[in-house]
């Protein structure tokens, strides 16, 4: 009888510890946990970083001159001799993209993916994740989905997350199949599915109506613009998801 009680007190005890695991686990997880996107890790390949080398001029061979790196490893868009949009070396589908960048005071700049060299501009294929000094450039009085952030002229951000102009934001950019997240200064303030009906909708509202290529690559190359106004990028990094490497 003793050891019957003893089983039952060990079993018990061990369907206590199951409950309160399961608790744990969903409670406060992370925003990324709780984002709707599963973790790419699983299926992730090793991080590439997008250093020296590994960008060259859109529809070029090398990097221009007004594009400069500096000592402390940043890539800088100084305005300085010929400029014009930079594209990566490599092309990718489905990716995972993190930088770390700044804006001059009243400027204005924007990462855009899964761009085709196709078209005469980056932004007539890619869509863009929009960086401004939200306070002081005039398009932040345009509209919401102008702000830092958004996904330019389609997508305004759920919140507002930018640090003021002259300060480091983080940057996070997760395509998976028609899945798009942006990410700023770690939360996720913008979620769109690329080709469906809402995205159809919306892009017949935008300045990109008469663009029937924008934002229908699967995949391309990461391109960083030159909108004329000084811009930072640093801690550059990448990878593949899907399980590739490279």
């Amino acid at each position: 009888m003793k050891e019957t009680r003893l089983l039952l007190s060990t079993s018990a005890l061990a369907a206590l510890v199951l409950i309160l695991g399961s608790c744990a686990a969903g409670g406060n997880g992370s925003e990324e946990a709780q984002s709707g996107m599963e973790s790419p890790a699983a299926d992730a390949g090793a991080w590439t970083t997008l250093a020296d080398g590994a960008w060259r001029a859109f529809g070029g061979e090398t990097l221009p001159e007004a594009w400069k790196w500096t000592e402390e490893g940043a890539l800088y868009f100084s305005g300085e001799g010929e400029g014009g949009d930079i594209v990566t070396e490599e092309q990718y589908a489905d990716f995972e993209l993190e930088l770390e960048w700044k804006v001059s005071q009243g400027g204005n700049s924007g990462i855009m993916f899964r761009v085709g060299e196709d078209h005469d501009y980056p932004w007539r294929t890619g869509p863009e994740y929009q960086i401004l000094d939200d306070a002081e450039h005039p398009d932040a009085l345009q509209g919401p989905d102008r702000l830092a952030g958004s996904n330019y002229d389609v997508h305004p951000p759920d919140t507002s997350a930018a640090n003021p102009a002259g300060e480091w934001n983080s940057a996070r950019i997760v395509a998976h199949g028609p899945h798009v997240e942006h990410w700023l200064n770690g939360h996720r303030v913008v979620s769109y599915e690329l080709w469906s009906e809402d995205w159809t909708a919306r892009i017949a509202e935008s300045k990109w109506i008469d663009m029937p290529a924008y934002g229908m690559n699967e995949s391309g190359h990461v391109s960083l613009q030159d909108h004329g106004d000084a811009v930072w990028f640093r801690n550059m990094r990448i990878r593949r998801l899907g399980g590739a490497d490279s």
